[in-house]
């Protein structure tokens, strides 16, 4: 029996924590499980569901509904990453300049499982390897190679960059958007939204 997902309730919603390091297709594969046991607790009761603990890019989120509403009429709800960060005390600035801001050093690499959360800018002396997460409401800056996943402005903030000496990774995320990548860039890329859309320079 997997267990990236637990299951918790309240008096008010059911809580879905998602591993913040599994496939989302090995999320979903549980999730079909789980649900029809959720089924079951829904024939007497409405109360809604929230997913929480990992970020999804809105296709994700419409899966994850769909495999939930396709058994179950429920309403269903997903942190933002203000959530996720426990920034609910900052007011939400989604234009605040980051060439100034507080920042978390983190001496070495981030592992395969790590997850490396703040709310100001995070620097990293090392790598972040395949399987690692750095969140940040602010700037990211990596001094070796960038193979996991980097989400910079997690707050909403559209100024945020993200920077390493190379990236290898299958997507970086920037605010509310998210930039699928083919191949390994080289050359201390620097990554920045430009409208609507993540450019890499």
């Amino acid at each position: 029996m997997l267990n990236n997902i637990k299951i918790t309730q309240n008096t008010n919603e059911i809580i879905l924590t998602m591993n913040v390091v599994a496939d989302v297709d090995i999320l979903c594969d549980e999730l079909e499980e789980k649900v029809a046991k959720l089924k079951e607790f829904y024939q007497t009761a409405k109360i809604p569901i929230r997913i929480t603990g990992k970020l999804f890019t809105e296709s994700e989120c419409e899966r994850i509904r769909k495999i939930i509403n396709d058994e179950i009429e429920v309403e269903i709800h997903f942190d933002q990453p203000s959530d996720l960060l426990g920034l609910h005390a900052i007011k939400k600035t989604f234009q605040t300049e980051t060439e100034v801001s507080e920042t978390k050093y983190i001496k070495g690499s981030v592992r395969s499982g790590q997850v490396e959360e703040y709310s100001g800018s995070i620097v990293i002396m090392g790598d972040v390897n395949a399987g690692g997460e750095v969140i940040a409401g602010g700037n990211i800056a990596i001094i070796g190679a960038l193979r996991g996943l980097a989400h910079a402005g997690a707050n909403g903030n559209t100024k945020a960059l993200i920077t390493a000496n190379y990236i290898d990774a299958t997507q970086i995320r920037i605010a509310n958007q998210v930039k699928e990548i083919e191949e390994k860039i080289e050359k201390c890329p620097v990554c920045r939204l430009e409208g609507n859309e993540v450019k890499i320079v």
